[in-house]
């Protein structure tokens, strides 16, 4: 019962040391080299743009990794997700109740590990 409702039990979970160490990594990496980040920017604006060129909406802000394109569909967003799969691109599909109606899309996300390719 105290581990359960005792205060001091409440939010008191570590961080595994598994996570502190990548992180720790993380910010060593980033004191040393902004050539991550600088590709990671290369990649959302090309890919931001390209996307736009190709007549899809995409949504959320230029510097967010994330990258929803907007399909409004849920079915096309679910068609779409999968036939990406079927040549190595990776994305989730989110219709409704996740999103509001009508604002069925698929899920990117990019990294620094992308290629133009």
């Amino acid at each position: 019962m105290l581990r359960n409702k005792g205060r001091p039990y409440l939010f008191s979970n570590s961080i595994a040391p598994p996570i502190v160490s990548a992180t720790l990594e993380v910010l060593k990496m980033l004191q040393e080299s902004n050539e991550l980040q600088d590709k990671l920017k290369a990649n959302l604006t090309r890919f931001r743009k390209g996307i736009k060129q190709a007549g899809f909406t995409v949504s959320g802000h230029d510097t967010c990794p994330i990258a929803p394109v907007m399909l409004g569909d849920a079915r096309l967003a679910a068609q779409m997700a999968h036939e990406l799969l079927d040549h190595g691109v990776y994305v989730i599909a989110f219709s409704y109740p996740v999103v509001p109606k009508d604002q069925a899309r698929i899920r990117t996300q990019l990294s620094a590990a992308h290629t133009s390719a």
